[in-house]
């Protein structure tokens, strides 16, 4: 029977900087928290993240960014924001005046990553900001850039890097208990039914299922295998005359190879559901589905003729949005290097333009 203490899950995802995490929610020395300014009220900032801040030990929320007057005003009130941590997206810039903002935490459409990230390290402040992290490598490289110089950090929001199911797979790669990695299989979609939607919108999505839930699907290959690809294969199939698919692609799906000859089959999808990653090794296999939902993550572990179910324990970081924003605030407070930096969007991102390369070319690229 596999056993996966709270350190070893904690460990899988990163070394020391998880470790740190880990002090500090043992009850590392009380202090003030860190400020978030929250950027972009839509569905994953007002559902999913601004409700976690109450799990959160060290991070608060102290200002709104949006474009709707009479959404900040409620939602302020909501989450006890004051009436001058209210902006917009015209009075951004004076963010820089706020000494409560520490962190920026970026929840805009695709093609607005860049700008809202340069322009809050110009401000001064520190950036989580939402995956993916831009739409072209170039813009990735202008916002690690534009934080470099301002010496700021750069996270993006990878909160499967902090999701207990997700850690001990990984931990189970790592350890060896599942033998040499030789495959994995990532498989991630939705029914996107609302052609109105800015998902589909290329102008400000930058794509299709491919930049939303086939980051899901690249990041397990990587992060699963422990490795970087050499060369991909990718394919399309998008019925153009569905109304929700005039811009943007529906599925594609493509092969990555690896340095030490494992491969991994990925892909995404609007038109059809799949929530599952599954990486089998010389000895066994672990399996997870659903894998990277909001919650109620399933895991189940094969080793030669032993199959059951793992549950990783609860625990302080059991709740990965919470962990994710704490990680930043400690992050920011401590000097640690953040589990998922800039870089790390980075690369995802120059895969992914090989990929379309790839699936508009049929051919191999080479990474």
């Amino acid at each position: 029977m596999i056993e996966l203490s709270r350190r070893d899950v904690l460990i899988a995802a990163g070394g020391l900087a998880a470790a740190s995490l880990e002090a500090r929610a043992m009850g590392a020395a009380p202090g003030r928290k860190v400020g978030y300014a929250i950027v972009g009220l839509g569905y994953y900032a007002l559902e999913v993240i601004l409700p976690q801040f109450v799990n959160c030990e060290h991070s608060k929320v102290v200002a709104l960014v949006s474009g709707d007057p009479a959404k900040a005003k409620r939602v302020a009130q909501q989450y006890g924001v004051p009436d001058h941590g209210i902006y917009n997206y015209q009075n951004y810039d004076s963010i820089r005046s706020n000494p409560d903002i520490d962190v920026v935490y970026v929840i805009l459409p695709n093609s607005m990553h860049a700008e809202y990230t340069i322009r809050a390290a110009r401000a001064g402040k520190h950036v989580l900001c939402e995956k993916p992290m831009a739409i072209s490598s170039a813009e990735c490289e202008a916002m690690i850039a534009a934080c470099k110089a301002a010496g700021k950090k750069l996270m993006i929001g990878y909160r499967c890097h902090f999701e207990p199911h997700n850690l001990a797979a990984i931990k189970l790669v790592k350890d060896g208990t599942l033998g040499k990695p030789r495959y994995v299989n990532s498989e991630h979609g939705f029914v996107q039914g609302d052609p109105s939607k800015w998902r589909l919108k290329k102008a400000l999505s930058g794509g299709g299922s491919l930049m939303d839930m086939g980051i899901y699907s690249l990041q397990a290959a990587r992060y699963m295998t422990g490795e970087e690809p050499t060369s991909v294969f990718a394919r399309e199939s998008t019925d153009r005359s569905d109304p929700r698919f005039h811009e943007v692609e529906d599925i594609i799906e493509w092969t990555l190879t690896f340095p030490s000859g494992a491969m991994a089959s990925c892909m995404s999808s609007y038109s059809s559901g799949h929530n599952h990653i599954r990486l089998t090794g010389t000895r066994g296999w672990v399996d997870l589905e659903p894998a990277t939902s909001y919650r109620d993550q399933k895991m189940r572990v094969r080793i030669k003729d032993d199959e059951h179910e793992v549950t990783p324990p609860p625990g302080p970081g059991a709740n990965m949005f919470a962990a994710q924003l704490d990680h930043m605030a400690d992050c920011m407070t401590t000097g640690a290097t953040q589990i998922v930096p800039g870089e790390e969007g980075l690369r995802d991102l120059r895969i992914i333009e090989a990929i379309y390369r790839s699936a508009a070319s049929g051919q191999v690229v080479k990474l």
